[in-house]
């Protein structure tokens, strides 16, 4: 009996709290997916980005970030890792004209621009990567290896291939568009860079014993899922003023961030190519 009546106290108060989360306001929070400007090559596919620090591409950057306030974020959260109260990235309290005329990376040129035309004192890091014993949030190269084994190489080169594709018309479209123009295609959600398809295609990689491809799914989505924890612990729902949180991150992480925004209890997602329409 005390079992049951504490079962049911406890769900009760689960009850009242998913309750105060639906009447209360909402967390909004848009994800701008971006490519990477500074050409790291860290995926599977990389697109060469062309230089972001001639004038007209500041030009373009500066009608992006005036775009982008106008959503009035509360919070800019970028893919870097902190480990600072707050997850608060000190580097951005050194933004200056000449960080902004030097460093390429998107952090610097949309998200600390961003922050600093919105006033902000702060920019969290959010990004998740494994460390010590923690698994590999993407073992692309086990796929590979396990594809080989079985020979279904040819069958993960498929998938890739129309990626692949996708990335080199966007790298050749520089020439013509805009920044604000080419991040409308990288959150275009019929954009083929924006679909599950080559992630799911993976699944069948392996055998009924040796599940790589589910793996690297179940895996990816970890890291994704822990991203926007990071996140629900920075900007909760229930305040009197909502958190409207900015989220500047690789493209390839688009789907699942806007994933969890959208379904997650207390939580809003809000498209950013409206914003991104008005800096074309």
């Amino acid at each position: 009996m005390r079992i049951m009546l504490l079962a049911g106290l406890v769900g009760f108060g689960l009850a009242q709290a998913a309750m105060a989360q639906e009447t209360s306001p909402p967390v909004q929070v848009m994800v701008l997916g971006s490519y990477h400007f500074g050409n790291p090559g860290l995926d599977t596919n990389n697109m060469q980005a062309e230089s972001v620090l001639t004038p007209q591409r500041q030009k373009e950057l500066e009608r992006v970030a005036q775009a982008l306030v106008k959503f009035r974020p509360t919070h800019v959260m970028v893919e870097m890792q902190s480990k600072e109260p707050g997850l608060a990235i000190g580097e951005y309290r050194r933004f200056d004209a000449k960080m902004l005329a030097t460093d390429a990376n998107e952090i610097v040129q949309i998200g600390y621009r961003v922050a600093k035309l919105a006033g902000l004192a702060d920019v969290q890091g959010i990004d998740e990567q494994p460390a010590g014993d923690e698994p590999d949030y993407y073992p692309y190269d086990k796929v590979q290896a396990t594809a080989a084994k079985f020979g279904q190489s040819a069958d993960l080169v498929a998938l890739n291939t129309p990626v692949a594709a996708w990335l080199k018309k966007l790298e050749a479209s520089q020439k013509t568009l805009s920044i604000a123009q080419m991040l409308m295609i990288n959150n275009d959600p019929a954009e083929i860079g924006n679909d599950m398809d080559s992630y799911y295609g993976m699944l069948p990689i392996g055998d009924a014993d040796t599940q790589t491809g589910a793996d690297l799914n179940a895996m990816w989505y970890l890291r994704n899922a822990k991203i926007f924890s990071k996140l629900m612990h920075l900007a909760k729902p229930g305040a009197k003023e909502p958190a409207r949180v900015l989220v500047v991150y690789g493209g390839g992480h688009g789907f699942w961030l806007r994933h969890f925004a959208q379904l997650t209890p207390g939580y809003r997602n809000v498209d950013v190519l409206p914003y991104l329409k008005q800096a074309r």
